[in-house]
């Protein structure tokens, strides 16, 4: 994947400050932050405004437009469903090159960052929270789609793993887990095929005074399993809190504990997540790709290579 540069040849001669200030809806800007975490090539900035409000501001390549344009509709619809995510503000064209969104800016901290820093009820708590709040995001409607969620993914399994098998790094006990793969595939069909985020994890939560204040990053989202939703709790969750994790499990089921065919889903999608993640770390952040190995051998181990569906995560001290 090609790093997308912002020409700074647009803001270089009259000063990132003016450039903003030259954006419809912007004009009364006072004061421009530079944002840089997360895997989006966008460029992100922090405006403050003195009567407005702070926002935030993405460029974008103008070939993403569409999508855009899809991710403005969804930010809408889903903050009118009552999910605590940043209001649109405004979309159009930069230039034959760049596009930019605005949407109202977030007060919080990354979750990543907050949840160690509290004790383990709290960490609970936010958990149920953004739990409640997932199972509101997947009530968005979504039109049906030609083919069924087993017939999507499947094939974009197979996908991955021909291109797992050329890969240079490769998991352990990888046939033992392309094998488990292979026995469960089945078990997707006639699986519900909802609105999905596709990237909720505590990185992309916000935390202000100690509760849950905003979902972000919906430039990913889909449609599937809702299950699917989950395993970003294996790779990414768990090991930031493995109270919040358990949280966000029984907070999507209304406080209940999950049953067997969710563990069957999960662990199968969790397997699945294992080959793709591979192709895309190798990919996308091959400098990354020992940091992945790493979570993908906590995550094997927290199934024992896959011979047991709940994970060792869910059950340990409880």
């Amino acid at each position: 994947m090609a790093e997308y540069r912002l020409d700074h040849s647009l803001y270089s001669s009259v000063g990132l400050i003016e450039f903003v200030k030259g954006i419809p809806g912007l004009q009364n800007a006072v004061q421009v932050e530079r944002i840089s975490k997360g895997y989006s090539l966008d460029h992100k900035f922090k405006v403050i405004t003195p009567h407005q409000g702070n926002m935030l501001l993405r460029v974008f390549p103008y070939s993403d437009m569409e999508s855009k344009q899809i991710e403005v509709q969804v930010l809408d619809r889903v903050r009118q469903m009552g999910v605590m995510c940043s209001t649109p503000l405004g979309i159009g064209k930069l230039d034959e090159d760049n596009g930019y969104m605005i949407v109202s800016y977030l007060e919080g901290e990354d979750a990543s960052e907050v949840l160690p820093r509290l004790n383990e009820q709290q960490q609970w708590s936010i958990g149920m929270q953004a739990g409640a709040a997932l199972k509101c995001i997947h009530r968005l409607p979504v039109e049906k789609q030609a083919e069924s969620w087993y017939s999507r993914k499947s094939r974009k399994h197979r996908r991955y793993v021909d291109k797992y098998r050329e890969c240079s790094v490769v998991m352990k006990q990888d046939q033992a887990i392309l094998n488990f793969i292979e026995d469960h595939l089945d078990c997707m069909k006639g699986r519900p095929d909802y609105f999905q985020h596709d990237d909720f994890h505590p990185a992309n939560l916000l935390i202000n005074q100690g509760e849950l204040a905003g979902v972000i990053d919906f430039n990913r989202a889909d449609q599937g399993d809702p299950v699917h939703e989950f395993l970003k709790l294996g790779l990414f969750a768990t090991e930031t809190s493995i109270p919040y994790s358990i949280g966000q499990v029984q907070g999507y089921l209304d406080g209940n504990e999950p049953n067997e065919e969710f563990w069957r889903m999960y662990s199968l999608y969790m397997a699945m997540a294992l080959v793709s993640s591979v192709v895309w770390i190798q990919h996308v952040k091959p400098e990354e790709t020992d940091e992945m190995m790493m979570k993908m051998d906590r995550v094997r181990e927290d199934h024992e290579d896959f011979r047991s569906m709940i994970p060792r995560w869910y059950t340990m001290n409880r």
